[in-house]
């Protein structure tokens, strides 16, 4: 009795310490899935005020609002796209190894632009947007050049496998289309076919008609001819008799 109050007892720890555990993983993957929420309306909310005071706003706001949305397009672009690709394809983990390392700097040009944003002394700040300008550029290209490249490299791979796949197909259309086999030939390349009377055997004529060699010239009454065709196939109807009063 003791042994089984002990095994009851254990089962009912292991089974609410299983419970806690769900519920631990069920509340974290919901914060998370919450988190991402936020992070994904702060950033359309960020991404459409900066699109406003680009094209609103003139002079050196309007610019550095550019900059910063150019940078965050491009950088956003290539992620999504590396993430997706490499699900497929492991060589893209180098790739997004080092567009991580470009995301550093990445991060550090948009904190920069954000923090001139609140700058009051605007011209102070127009001495430094050229060489913002070519931070944000050679980030960008950067960032592009890793993107078209993994693009290109998966509709490669897609174009391979296609015309793989074509070749294959073409093999077995062909194979299908051999539903007959070759008949032998005669030696001088023409099918070989069997000669009237030869090796003393009855003429085609007369053989049809069920007379001899002898009859074969004497003149017979001419029967009457069969009114069904002499080739049937299945999609012919049958020709109905002549009735006669």
């Amino acid at each position: 009795m003791q042994l089984i109050l002990t095994l009851l007892f254990v089962a009912f720890i292991m089974f609410v310490g299983l419970g806690v555990y769900v519920g631990v993983k069920t509340v974290r993957a919901a914060k998370r899935g919450v988190d991402r929420t936020i992070s994904q309306a702060r950033r359309s909310v960020e991404d459409t005020t900066l699109r406003a005071k680009s094209y609103g706003q003139p002079g050196v706001p309007g610019e550095l609002a550019q900059l910063r949305l150019a940078l965050r397009t491009s950088m956003r672009a290539t992620q999504d796209a590396l993430e997706a690709g490499v699900a497929e394809d492991a060589s893209l983990r180098e790739s997004l190894g080092l567009f991580e390392r470009l995301s550093v700097h990445g991060r550090e040009l948009d904190d920069d632009l954000k923090r001139l944003e609140r700058e009051p002394d605007r011209a102070s700040v127009a001495t430094l947007l050229p060489g913002l300008k070519e931070r944000t550029e050679r980030i960008t290209h950067s960032a592009d050049s890793l993107r078209w490249a993994a693009r290109d490299r998966a509709r490669q791979f897609a174009d391979d496998d296609l015309e793989a796949l074509n070749a294959q197909i073409d093999m077995e259309a062909g194979a299908l289309r051999h539903w007959t086999t070759d008949e032998p030939s005669a030696p001088d390349g023409g099918a070989r076919r069997p000669e009237p009377g030869a090796r003393g055997g009855p003429a085609p004529e007369a053989t049809a008609r069920g007379r001899g060699p002898a009859d074969a010239g004497v003149p017979q009454a001419l029967a009457p001819k069969d009114p069904r065709p002499a080739d049937k196939y299945p999609w012919q109807k049958s020709t109905r008799p002549e009735t006669t009063n």
